[in-house]
């Protein structure tokens, strides 16, 4: 199976390369195929999995990201569609991202009867399927390896035996039971004592094995029940909880996780839970840390302008002119917006930690052009004067301001080198939004601030007017 996919990713990067030019340097580093051992999920080091005889993994190594045409997750996609459905494999994932926090579709399902949870995890696996952009969908949840399983029966509670008893002896014949240890050089060499091999190798034999009792020996079928079964070679659990785990990709072009999880959450999940009323479902993956992030820094955020409210506030003597030049920050996440569609980034924590950076940055050019009204106002302009006077002349140092910032991040926004790709969607936010924020400010500012000034005049008029004495004609 790994020379089959070898040879079909073969096949893909042959396709890529012909588009290319003919004496541009191949992006090709390297092909390395490993069987037995489980690859970690990224990082250079790639045998640093667990060992298992059923795994195999294939891997091509290209050169960075900045040094190639050809996308990674093009190659992954045409590499994928050529291998097409391998119906012997009972796990099958392509995968190219260089840190992966989870899948983007991850559904951790419960409930006491593992039977319902296989039954729930097929039907919610067929329910993906439907969607257009959801591929490698998959469960955790395997057969299991075969095992003999014992029964005990009620006779043998007479003849003074336990099943840990049965289970005991049982092992012993046919793994196994160690005898001594031999010290040969520096190794410990164990010696085990077991039936012969002609007398272990068949389910009859278990059925004719003698089992030793008070007061002798009776064939172990006469004490327990023997049959096969099967047995879950790794039982996970959360809060307590046996769970198994729906995951599967998405292609970010056609549909989004966030979407996913919304069709999940209102539709899918109520009806599983309507045929399964004892059947709990949790998010996790990317959706749970998305989840945690966005938490977090939903706290975050609200402490940041608390207090930037707070030290605009103390210095200004008024509550309403720190809310003016705060009214500029949801323009400038506006801003933040239009550069990750203009780039074409996606929305993500970083983007969200630019923001909140953001959200400190852009209320400067906002504090500068009221406190020149301020100071215009006590020199005794009148208030449209004094906000057009401060508007131009502060027009130059704000716009200037906010020019050297954008420059100053645009080397870190416009990179293309893989080790800047984590700080593009950040600088992005950073540099874009103060950009558009400092544009809109000129506008937004002062007509907040005459908005401001109109309001306190007419309940100056007002209480004035309430609280004269009347004169009588």
């Amino acid at each position: 199976m790994a020379r089959f996919i070898e040879q079909k990713g073969r096949e893909t990067f042959a396709e890529f390369e012909k588009r290319e030019d003919e004496d541009a340097e191949s992006p090709l580093r390297g092909i390395f195929t490993l069987i037995g051992q489980e690859p970690r999920s990224s990082g250079p080091d790639f045998t640093n999995g667990g060992f298992s005889s059923n795994i195999a993994s294939v891997q091509f190594s290209f050169t960075p990201g900045d040094e190639r045409a050809l996308a990674s997750r093009d190659f992954e996609n045409a590499w994928r569609e050529k291998v097409g459905p391998v119906v012997e494999a009972r796990s099958l994932v392509f995968a190219s991202d260089l840190i992966s926090i989870g899948a983007p579709v991850d559904v951790q399902l419960s409930d006491p009867d593992p039977a319902v949870v296989e039954s729930a995890s097929l039907k919610l696996m067929e329910r993906l399927n439907r969607f257009s952009g959801v591929f490698d969908i998959e469960s955790d949840q395997d057969q299991g390896l075969k095992e003999i399983q014992l029964r005990l029966k009620p006779e043998a509670r007479s003849l003074g035996v336990t099943l840990q008893d049965v289970a005991l002896q049982v092992r012993a014949a046919f793994f196994g039971s160690e005898a001594l240890r031999v010290q040969r050089g520096s190794e410990d060499m164990r010696v085990y004592i077991r039936l012969p091999e002609e007398e272990r190798n068949s389910i009859i034999d278990v059925e004719r094995f003698r089992v030793r009792v008070p007061g002798g020996e009776v064939p172990l079928a006469t004490l327990a029940e023997v049959s096969f079964g099967q047995a879950p070679a790794v039982i996970r659990r959360t809060d307590g909880r046996r769970i198994t785990t729906v995951t599967a990709d998405i292609d970010t072009n056609i549909v989004t996780s966030q979407e996913i999880a919304k069709q999940l959450t209102d539709e899918i999940m109520p009806e599983l839970q309507a045929d399964y009323p004892q059947l709990l479902y949790s998010f996790g993956g990317e959706q749970q840390e998305q989840e945690d992030s966005f938490g977090d820094l939903g706290i975050a955020f609200g402490a940041a302008l608390l207090m930037i409210y707070a030290l605009l506030a103390i210095p200004f003597r008024s509550y309403m002119q720190p809310l003016i030049i705060m009214a500029v920050i949801p323009f400038g996440i506006i801003g933040a917006l239009i550069g990750h569609l203009i780039l074409g980034l996606p929305l993500g924590v970083l983007s969200m930690f630019g923001m909140i950076a953001l959200s400190g940055v852009i209320v400067n050019g906002s504090l500068i052009l009221i406190d020149f009204t301020n100071e215009n106002l006590r020199e005794g302009m009148a208030i449209e004067d004094a906000i057009i006077s401060a508007t131009k002349s502060r027009f130059r140092p704000i716009m200037l301001t906010s020019l050297t910032t954008f420059l100053g991040v645009a080397p870190i926004t416009f990179e293309t080198s893989l080790q800047a790709q984590f700080l593009i969607p950040m600088s992005a936010s950073l540099g874009f939004g103060v950009l558009f924020g400092a544009i809109i400010l000129q506008l937004l500012i002062p007509a907040m601030t005459m908005m401001e000034y109109s309001a306190k005049q007419r309940i100056k008029r007002y209480w004035s007017d309430l609280f004269s004495p009347s004169v009588p004609a």
